[in-house]
């Protein structure tokens, strides 16, 4: 028996966890950020309409079936604990397709993430039918949310952005990376601070969500003054509605990693990427935005709140990371990269916290940089 299936590409935010994933384009069309090793040595393609429609009937197809397995086990339709266990583990719904389907009515079947990397590169009369298609298969779908890069939505008109808002696009979802010139050309962003301001504000007028992404850490020790003030005014430009800070760590494969073993990329330390966060946030001013530091990469997950009423209250996170004592910093970033603690109130668990002390000592015995290279380690299995 032939089970309907459906392409899923590799990545989505961790905000859209929740959202059934609609392949529209395959990679990336840019793939060339120096820092960036998801689509490397894959290559950009767009997906036919057609081929798009195929893979929403068989979400609904499968939707369906899922429904009537819920119906004939008990439970009214609805896709509770119980029917997501045993679509995952049931022969032969044990197809991805199912369970990420299974897991999507679970949240409650209202929001859709277009995947891949910048989905408006698609002609807009394509994507206007993709988006209408989805809210036809899919009455429940309130949301749909989508990655776009600056200068794709900089190319796009006013009334075309508009007539995507209508349609039903939600949110978009833009890798900003830094506002900083130099630094967006030495990591080859394809886009500057300009183009960065013109599609953020463009998206902005049409009335659609919008969400930049910021790399604390990514102007190295050269540019990370200039990266935290030049970024905090091309936001403040472009008064977004969400900024995530998504914390640098150098992966292997990647054009960043080169010219840091050629010595022309010094990357920061925990405490000064900290620090920089705090220039980048104490740079926001005349604007209403949330900041969020929902990624396991970033040392201070508390840092978040709304712009300008919490500026005090995330300010104050950091200034409590930095009052503790040197043990309690090391204890502190030991614990986060390796997923024993996620705010600094987890330092009051003495057991872990002694637990976490030994290791660190441990590693200190070990020799210079042995902790650092320790951490750097956990940090890789993240990626």
């Amino acid at each position: 028996m032939t089970h309907p299936f459906f392409e899923q590409g590799p990545i989505r935010p961790p905000s859209e966890a929740g959202s059934l994933l609609v392949r529209v384009s395959r990679n990336c069309p840019w793939n060339k950020c120096a820092f960036c090793h998801t689509y490397k040595n894959s290559k950009f393609e767009f997906r036919s309409v057609e081929e798009i429609k195929k893979d929403i009937d068989n979400m609904a197809e499968i939707t369906s079936i899922l429904k009537d397995i819920s119906i004939r086990e008990g439970d009214q339709g609805r896709m509770t604990d119980r029917i997501v266990n045993i679509v995952s583990n049931r022969h032969p719904l044990d197809h991805e397709c199912y369970r990420a389907v299974a897991l999507w009515l679970y949240y409650g079947g209202e929001s859709v993430f277009l995947q891949d990397a910048d989905s408006l590169v698609m002609k807009t009369d394509d994507i206007l039918s993709i988006l209408r298609y989805i809210r036809g298969a899919f009455p429940s779908v309130t949301r749909i949310t989508t990655y776009c890069r600056s200068r794709t939505a900089a190319r796009k008109s006013l009334s075309e952005l508009q007539s995507l808002r209508v349609a039903g696009l939600a949110r978009i979802h833009i890798g900003m990376e830094s506002g900083l010139d130099p630094l967006l050309k030495l990591i080859r962003k394809g886009a500057t601070a300009a183009d960065h301001i013109e599609g953020g504000q463009k998206i902005k007028a049409a009335g659609i969500s919008l969400c930049e992404y910021v790399i604390p850490g990514l102007g190295g020790k050269s540019y990370s003054g200039e990266h935290a003030r030049e970024t905090a005014r091309v936001i403040n430009a472009i008064r977004p509605d969400f900024v995530r800070l998504r914390t640098l760590h150098v992966v292997n494969e990647t054009p960043l990693m080169e010219l840091m073993q050629k010595g022309e990329f010094s990357p920061l330390g925990d405490e000064d990427v900290l620090r920089e966060i705090r220039e980048l946030i104490s740079g926001l001013d005349g604007i209403e935005t949330t900041i969020v530091s929902d990624h396991v990469l970033n040392l201070l997950e508390e840092i978040e709140g709304r712009l300008p009423q919490d500026r005090k209250k995330m300010l104050g996170v950091l200034e409590r990371y930095f009052s503790l004592s040197e043990e309690q910093r090391i204890v502190f970033r030991l614990g986060r990269r390796s997923g024993m603690y996620r705010k600094l109130s987890d330092l009051s668990d003495m057991s872990a916290y002694e637990n976490l002390k030994n290791i660190a000592h441990h590693y200190e015995k070990m020799g210079k940089g042995s902790l650092e290279k320790h951490l750097s380690a956990m940090m890789n299995r993240y990626i």
